[in-house]
């Protein structure tokens, strides 16, 4: 079974605090997703509501195809305001883990994604990854950017 991973960084012109602000909200998820995906929160969370170690928030997605699917996550870690880790517990993925890593730099925040994955089904996982899943994940990424570029201008 083969793991990969996808690395993304992007520097946003904010101060730590705001970078943090935004992106530790469960709530700003479906903000900076495709729409083709679907994205909808069902955990209820209050308006700046804050994630923390242990925390389960669930999702409805559709990732690939068009086809829905519950996605479960859990804030594995959290060392606010430099980075967290989340893990899915369901969902499409033998093994989700991405961390979130912010640094401050003289010039704004350093965001960077580590994300690392494997799909279930063996071979014809790894086919699939080299088939769809791999590009549809760079496509997710490169339309965050633009999401986060435009809501951070």
């Amino acid at each position: 079974m083969s793991v990969f991973y996808l690395h993304a960084e992007q520097l946003l012109p904010v101060d730590l605090s705001t970078a943090w602000a935004f992106f530790s909200s469960p709530n700003n998820l479906a903000k900076i997703t495709p729409p083709e995906m679907d994205f909808i929160t069902l955990t209820p969370m209050a308006d700046g509501a804050e994630i923390y170690t242990g925390m389960l928030i669930d999702y409805k997605v559709k990732p690939l195809l068009g086809i829905p699917m519950r996605w479960q996550t859990e804030i594995k870690s959290v060392d606010k305001p430099h980075r967290f880790t989340d893990t899915q517990l369901k969902g499409p993925y033998r093994l989700w883990e991405h961390t979130h890593t912010f640094i401050q730099t003289d010039k704004g925040v350093l965001m960077k994604d580590e994300v690392k994955y494997e799909l279930p089904f063996g071979p014809l996982g790894s086919l699939a990854h080299a088939l769809l899943v791999r590009k549809k994940l760079q496509a997710l990424f490169r339309f965050r950017k633009a999401a986060i570029e435009r809501i951070f201008k």
